[in-house]
């Protein structure tokens, strides 16, 4: 493994050597595409046609098509946000169709103003931005799996991305409300068929709760929550309700289903741990990755992405032959608090084979665990929240597949799940 910089100065060793064979090849005849008009203009633009490959993947439940989910094609993509045609998607009921003209947000309960917002009223308040990253808690959800799933990365840790989301502040619109003292709780609720509606801490939604209006740069999309939803930065994705129309102020949480039955994990000891919001540190080579090829020794360069919901990543370390040895990636800036954060190191490969790793720490202290460590922890039957290492061992060949720590898992288990929405559809 090279720095960047001296890896820049080799010119990635083969490739350049390749790109400067092609070019002494190369002739001055002008291209198709320099011999006739191009296309007229759009009044929405769309991908190229040579990058129709680069969708999510919806997994709906059988008998409930509108309950599922669409994964982003997280190795498919570069940078660290993600276009709104490629966000995430978990839904209960299907996505609504609602007018903004009469869509309505009612802020009321232990407060001493019950108030009522029009979209358009909202959009006269003061906006804020904030980039931050949305993640599902059943995000990874496979791999608590005995066997390793052979899955295209995005489509095993893909509910999770990354918007500028710009709306109102909630702690202006709770001022105006006025809460009582003992009001600790919101229960924020959808205009969904599912009525979805789960707890929020008062704290949180003071601290950086914020009222959606548009997802880098244009308004909502239906399926992100048009025509509001609530952000809650570094939370799991049910907290973050979609199509809001009601925060009841209480001092209670609500106990709702998705906090009780779902997203919930039961523990070795027999206890569960519910409520835990905040999505740990993680981290995930994306660059190469499962279903991968490397075409042949050489210079690569390795690249993938990290998040806290605690806080900024401080670090990422990468070790290229199975965790004998790490060695620190480049971040990539601007490294924002709970916000992907995309990192990169120069590996030359010399086609033996090996195992990959990435391991995250935040400026929390936490530090991403290994698999082995999360399941003596948690054991296998919370089905949410996972965040271990993740390893990609690549074989002579170049082929690249996902297996647990420096070998291909736990095969003693022959009735572990096999497939990758169950347990939480």
């Amino acid at each position: 493994m090279l720095a960047r910089r001296q890896f820049l100065g080799l010119g990635a060793g083969g490739a350049l050597l390749g790109a400067a064979g092609r070019a002494s090849a190369w002739t001055a005849s002008a291209p198709a595409s320099m011999r006739e008009p191009g296309a007229p203009f759009t009044a929405y633009g769309v991908p190229s046609e040579w990058e129709q490959e680069v969708t999510r993947l919806p997994t709906a439940n059988r008998d409930v098509p509108g309950n599922g989910a669409s994964w982003s094609p997280l190795h498919l993509l570069e940078g660290i946000i993600t276009p709104n045609g490629l966000h995430y998607e978990r839904h209960h009921n299907g996505v609504p169709r609602i007018d903004p003209t009469t869509h309505e947000l009612l802020v009321h309960g232990r407060v001493r103003r019950a108030l009522s917002f029009r979209v358009q009223e909202l959009l006269r308040y003061p906006l804020r931005s904030r980039i931050c990253f949305l993640e599902c808690g059943g995000n990874s959800n496979a791999a608590w799996h005995r066997q390793p799933i052979q899955s295209p990365a995005g489509h095993v840790h893909g509910l999770v991305s990354c918007s500028e989301w710009t709306g109102v502040p909630l702690s202006v619109v709770l001022a105006e409300a006025k809460p009582y003292t003992d009001a600790d709780w919101l229960i924020a609720e959808g205009a969904d068929a599912f009525a979805m509606h789960v707890s929020i801490p008062m704290r949180k939604a003071r601290e950086d709760g914020l009222l959606a209006l548009y997802q880098n740069g244009e308004r909502l999309r239906p399926e992100n929550g048009y025509p509001l939803r609530l952000i809650l930065p570094g939370w799991e994705g049910v907290t973050n309700v979609k199509w809001l129309r009601r925060l009841r102020v209480v001092d209670r949480p609500v106990m709702a289903r998705n906090e009780t039955y779902s997203y919930t994990e039961l523990l070795p000891s027999g206890k569960a741990r519910q409520f835990s919001h905040t999505m740990d540190v993680k981290s995930l080579l994306l660059q190469p990755s499962a279903g991968m090829r490397l075409p042949g020794p050489g210079w690569y360069l390795l690249s993938g992405l990290a998040w806290s919901g605690r806080g900024r990543i401080r670090g990422v370390e990468l070790s290229t032959d199975g965790g004998q040895h790490w060695r620190a990636a480049e971040l990539q800036q601007p490294v924002l608090s709970k916000c992907l954060t995309r990192f990169r190191l120069p590996w030359q490969w010399d086609g033996a084979p090996t195992v990959l790793m990435s391991r995250a720490t935040d400026t929390s202290g936490a530090v991403q665990p290994a698999r082995e460590q999360l399941v003596a922890a948690r054991g296998r039957h919370g089905y949410f929240h996972y965040h271990a290492i993740v390893s990609w061992a690549v074989g002579q060949a170049g082929d690249v597949r996902h297996v647990y720590g420096t070998g291909t898992g736990d095969s003693h288990d022959s009735n572990a799940p096999a497939d990758i929405d169950s347990g939480w559809f």
